[in-house]
């Protein structure tokens, strides 16, 4: 089991454009969701898929697992999908030493972009990267599973 310990912002520049070190496209869709808990398949760049469980709802901390599933398998598992299929492209983008994933969403969820970072460390806000706007953490709007299952948030609508 891992500790998912993670903060998300909306992002507000266009600055980590030219920082992006790489990226990789990203489908993925929920076979099941419910308050703390969720069942999601990952599909990335056409070529492999992963099957990831999370558990909780403390905001920045949750307990995942995932797990390889063959591809195949997971495109028949599309049938299966609850809510939206997300299709968004993650950039990952270095800044102050830290890696930053920034999530440009498309179809239903264009224009949409939040940057999430992984870190135990409580970064101070002198530290983060000027591109980044208004943080989201905790604001179950910007879950990955909310944006599959419920309403689109207003900084898309």
């Amino acid at each position: 089991m891992a500790k998912e310990i993670e903060r998300k912002f909306l992002v507000s520049g266009q600055e980590w454009r030219g920082l992006v070190e790489d990226k990789i496209r990203i489908r993925q869709f929920y076979l099941a969701s419910n308050t703390g808990r969720s069942v999601r398949l990952r599909i990335c760049d056409g070529a492999r898929a992963t099957l990831t469980l999370k558990f909780g709802s403390r905001g920045r901390e949750r307990d995942e697992f995932e797990y390889d599933v063959p591809l195949a398998d997971a495109l028949e598992m599309l049938d299966f999908a609850v809510g939206r299929v997300i299709e968004k492209t993650r950039h990952h983008v270095s800044h102050g030493g830290r890696l930053y994933e920034v999530d440009v969403f498309g179809g239903e969820l264009s224009g949409l972009v939040i940057a999430e970072l992984e870190t135990p460390e409580d970064v101070p806000a002198a530290e983060l990267p000027a591109w980044l706007g208004r943080e989201v953490t905790g604001d179950a709007r910007y879950y990955n599973a909310a944006l599959a299952l419920s309403d689109i948030p207003e900084a898309v609508a």
